[in-house]
């Protein structure tokens, strides 16, 4: 409502197989309902600030809860086929110097979605380095603003809250600390990701563990032996 003026602002696209009946409708969420090639259904998020912990954030996430029969799987389910592209931006930069901010931070996104690799409509340019390849790709610059085609499908209200979470401080941590270490992004991610996994450390720890090898490949093109299967 133009109440809030954010730095960074982030949006979602919720595809699905089928919508819930009768939840087609108007919500604060969402600015529209499209037909998608590839999965069914598609549900666009308005431009929503990105921002902190705090009350603001608090209301985006009341946004969400209201729109879960959208969003949750129980009442509108997807399945493989289905995306959860995120669009993000931030004051002052356009879209390929924001991909150029968050490239070296952005191990832990091959590293979560790392099974979509093998994707072609979201797996090409996966060093995140290349302006001239397609859209289909891991990252696409589109003017000020950065899609992130790789994510996968959205499942949950609690899965897109800590997809918030992390791509706040994706952002939030590559454009104010550009010389800052990966250990330290990391350490600032680890509880979202052990969110994300239920609280299954076991999980988290290795998916932290792969976003140190999948950063020196998309740095170096490095490619370890434990992530090399998921970059054929």
């Amino acid at each position: 409502g133009g109440d809030y003026e954010a730095k960074f602002t982030i949006g979602f696209e919720v595809e699905k197989n089928q919508l819930s009946r009768n939840a087609v409708k108007e919500y604060e969420l969402f600015c529209g309902f499209e037909r998608d090639g590839s999965c069914g259904y598609e549900a666009v998020t308005h431009v929503l600030p990105l921002l902190p912990a705090g009350k603001w954030r608090t209301k985006v996430f009341d946004l969400m809860h209201k729109a879960e029969k959208i969003i949750d799987d129980r009442y509108s389910p997807s399945d493989r086929r289905c995306g959860g592209h995120i669009t993000i931006a931030a004051d002052g930069f356009t879209g390929e110097q924001l991909r150029a901010a968050v490239r070296k931070n952005s191990g832990i996104l091959l590293a979560l979605f790392r099974n979509r690799l093998e994707n072609r409509y979201c797996s090409g340019n996966n060093r995140m380095q290349d302006i001239s390849a397609d859209r289909y790709q891991v990252s696409l610059a589109k003017g000020n603003c950065l899609e992130f085609r790789l994510p996968s499908r959205f499942e949950s209200v609690k899965q897109m809250m800590r997809r918030y979470e992390l791509m706040f401080e994706l952002v939030s941590y590559s454009t104010s600390k550009p010389n800052g270490s990966h250990e330290a992004f990391l350490k600032t991610i680890t509880p979202i990701v052990v969110s994300m996994y239920n609280g299954d450390t076991d999980k988290a720890n290795e998916v932290l563990r792969l976003a140190k090898l999948f950063r020196a490949y998309i740095l170096k093109g490095e490619i370890h032996q434990d992530i090399a299967r998921y970059l054929r």
